[in-house]
C-alpha cells in the first residue's frame, strides 16, 4: 500500500528580493553553507598540486592569470613578471541558485530546472520544489500549464512538477483536471496514480467526480491506482465533513467499493477509510454491512467490517447483526472483533449479548469476565474500558496480523 501534504494580506509594495519566502531563503542558505564547506575542504586537499591541476579539477573556474608555473615556463620577451596564483570565484553552484532565484520565470523554469534537478541534490530538488510553487501561486492557468507538462515529463521532473503545483495555492482549482488525467486510458497507469492521489488535497469531489472515481476504483483493472483513489475518496471525506457535516455521499462510495471490488486490499482501505470518520451509519447502510459479514471471504476485511457496525445509529439492530454472526464465524480473530466491538456498539447493553458468545466460545468467557467487571465499577466509556483490560490482545489476534 502506499501509504502523502503541502497544502498574503494586502501591504506596501516591496522589492522582489524581499518577496522570497523564507522556505527559498533557507534552502539559498543551506546549499550556499554546504557548497562552501565542499570547497574549502576540495582546496584543502588541493595545495600540494600545481595550478594546472587545481584549474582542472574546478570545472567553470576563472583564473585571474596563468599562475606562477605558467610564468616561469613561459616568459614574454621582455620576461612577463611572474603572475599571482589563480583566484577562484564563488562557489558556482550557489552562483547558479542566485541567479536562478532572481530571473527565473515559469516559462523558462524548466530549460533552466533541469541541470540543477540532474544534480540529484534534494536540497536543491527542494528549493525547486518550493520555487515552483511560488511561480504558480494562485493562478489557475499556470497551474494547468504545469500539469500539462506533468504528463509527458520523465519521472524525475514528473515528481517535481507535481510536487510544485501541490505546494501552490491553485491546487485545490485542478479537481476536474487531476481526475481527468487520472481517468485517461491512455495514460500509463502510475502516472494516472500519481494524478489521482493529488485529489487527496482537494476540499470536496463534484458528485458527477465521485461516481466516476468509484467506479474505477473498484474495477479489477485499477491497480494501485484504484487504492490510491479510494484513499482520496476518504480523505476528501474527512475534510467535506469537518467543513459541511455531511459524508453520506462519500461514505455510500466507500460501503460500494468495500462491497465490489475484488481487490482485498482496496476493499479493507474503503471499509478503513469508512471506520475513521466515525459517522453514524443509517438502517441501509447497517444492513448493507450485516450482508458483508456474511459474505467477504477475507477475515481481515470482516473484522473491519466488524468495526465498522460499531457505529450504527441503531444498537439493537447492530447486536442482532453481531450475535448472528458469532454463532456462524469460525475465525477466532473475527470472532474477537465481534465481541469487543458489540460493547463498542452499545456498552453495557451488550454483556448478555456478549454472555452468550462467552457461551458458544467458551475461550471468550475471561473477556466477558473482565467487560462485566469494568461495567460494574462504574466504566461506561469503551475507550476508557479497553485501556483497562488485562490484555488488549487475549488471543494473539494482533501479533498474527503484524
Amino acid at each position: 500500500m502506499i501509504p502523502d501534504s503541502i497544502h498574503r494580506s494586502a501591504s506596501a509594495p516591496v522589492s522582489a528580493s524581499s518577496r522570497r519566502t523564507p522556505k527559498i531563503a533557507i534552502a539559498l542558505g543551506v546549499v550556499a553553507l554546504l557548497a562552501a564547506v565542499a570547497l574549502l575542504a576540495r582546496g584543502s586537499g588541493e595545495d600540494s598540486g600545481t595550478p594546472d591541476a587545481r584549474q582542472a579539477a574546478t570545472p567553470g573556474s576563472q583564473p585571474t592569470g596563468s599562475g606562477p608555473a605558467n610564468a616561469a615556463g613561459h616568459t614574454g620577451q621582455g620576461g612577463r613578471a611572474e603572475e599571482k596564483a589563480p583566484q577562484f570565484n564563488k562557489t558556482t553552484c550557489w552562483q547558479d541558485l542566485e541567479q536562478f532565484n532572481d530571473k527565473v520565470t515559469l516559462e523558462t523554469f524548466r530549460a533552466w530546472a533541469a541541470p540543477l534537478l540532474a544534480s540529484r541534490d534534494p536540497l536543491v530538488i527542494d528549493y525547486l520544489k518550493a520555487r515552483l510553487a511560488e511561480l504558480i501561486g494562485n493562478d489557475e492557468g499556470r497551474a494547468s500549464e504545469v500539469l500539462g507538462w506533468a504528463r509527458e515529463a520523465p519521472p524525475a521532473e514528473f515528481k517535481l512538477l507535481m510536487a510544485g503545483i501541490r505546494g501552490s495555492e491553485a491546487l485545490p482549482k485542478l479537481a476536474a483536471q487531476l481526475t481527468s488525467l487520472g481517468l485517461d486510458e491512455s495514460i500509463d497507469i502510475n502516472r494516472r496514480a500519481g494524478f489521482l492521489d493529488e485529489l487527496q488535497r482537494m476540499p470536496r469531489l463534484e458528485p458527477a467526480a465521485l461516481d466516476k472515481l468509484a467506479t474505477f476504483a473498484k474495477d479489477a483493472s485499477s491497480g494501485e491506482a484504484g487504492w490510491v483513489t479510494t484513499r482520496a475518496i476518504g480523505r476528501v471525506m474527512e475534510a467535506d465533513l469537518v467543513r459541511t457535516g455531511n459524508a453520506k455521499p462519500y461514505l455510500d462510495k466507500l460501503l460500494t467499493i468495500g462491497t465490489e471490488s475484488l481487490d482485498e486490499r482496496v476493499r479493507y482501505l474503503a471499509l478503513e477509510m469508512e471506520m475513521q470518520s466515525g459517522v453514524p451509519l443509517d438502517k441501509k447502510s447497517t444492513e448493507h454491512l450485516a450482508r458483508l459479514l456474511a459474505t467477504e471471504g477475507s477475515e481481515e476485511v470482516r473484522q473491519v467490517v466488524a468495526h465498522d457496525l460499531s457505529f450504527a445509529e441503531d444498537e439493537k439492530q447492530a447486536l442482532d447483526i453481531y450475535a448472528k454472526a458469532f454463532a456462524n464465524e469460525k475465525d477466532l480473530c473475527v470472532r474477537w472483533a465481534l465481541f469487543r466491538f458489540a460493547a463498542r456498539a452499545a456498552g453495557k447493553d451488550a454483556l448478555p449479548v456478549m454472555a452468550e458468545m462467552a457461551i458458544t466460545d467458551p475461550r471468550f468467557q475471561g473477556d466477558y469476565q473482565d467487560f462485566e467487571r469494568l461495567y460494574a465499577s462504574g466504566i461506561l466509556d469503551f475507550d476508557r474500558l479497553w485501556l483497562s483490560l488485562p490484555s488488549d490482545n487475549p488471543h494473539g489476534c494482533l501479533d498474527r496480523h503484524e
